[in-house]
């Protein structure tokens, strides 16, 4: 899947993308400001789609001088529906969040980032995923989790789960030399923990 185009799912068209910008912040629109979010298509394209919409009801129009506003009709029966697979990404990150959780050895920190982060995920993306392990864990439990959550996460999304793992100590004495941990503390979204934990692990001495 791609998370930053969430309607894509169910349909990979103009229509899917306006309906995920309208979805996801309730305010009104013009066909003007619609194109500068959605810069691949053409104004006349979205116009098009506006219109297509506003018959189906899911959309409200109305004219403001020569201009017309557009807005998703939350009050449709499909609304609810379009609203939430809009929020996709979300409804991953919390799915993430209660499965580690409830996890019998629980990661001291976790985080997705990558092409996910970032918002460019395609449906040919990897997942990235990292994981902290605390001290002195069972590996057999560990890794079990571990392997079930990858199996999982393809599952939920469609998507081969890449997760990255670290020791809490690992991190301590040479985390600040890989950069890819310096990579998920500018741009990762933390699903368990504190980012200010990773930095300062990451800014600590070296003995």
């Amino acid at each position: 899947m791609e998370l930053g185009r969430p309607l894509a799912t169910v349909t990979p068209t103009v229509d899917g993308d306006v309906l995920a910008v309208l979805a996801r912040q309730d305010v009104t629109f013009t066909t003007g400001k619609l194109h500068r979010i959605l810069a691949r298509y053409s104004e006349e394209g979205i116009r098009k789609v506006l219109q297509r919409l506003t018959k189906q009801g899911v959309v409200d129009s109305e004219r403001v001088g020569n201009a017309f506003t557009y807005r998703l009709n939350r009050d449709h029966i499909a609304a609810e529906h379009i609203i939430g697979l809009a929020h996709l990404a979300e409804s991953l990150l919390n799915r993430l969040q209660t499965r580690l959780q409830a996890w019998e050895i629980p990661p001291t920190y976790a985080a997705v980032f990558g092409s996910t982060a970032r918002g460019s995920m395609t449906v040919d993306s990897d997942l990235d995923i990292m994981l902290i392990r605390p001290d002195n864990t069972q590996d057999d439990l560990w890794d079990s989790q571990v392997e079930n959550l990858a199996a999982d996460v393809t599952r939920w999304t469609g998507n081969d789960a890449r997760i990255l793992q670290f020791a809490a100590d690992e991190l301590l004495a040479h985390g600040s030399r890989e950069s890819v941990l310096r990579d998920i503390l500018r741009e990762g979204l933390t699903v368990i923990g504190e980012r200010s934990w990773l930095q300062r692990q990451l800014r600590k001495p070296r003995g």
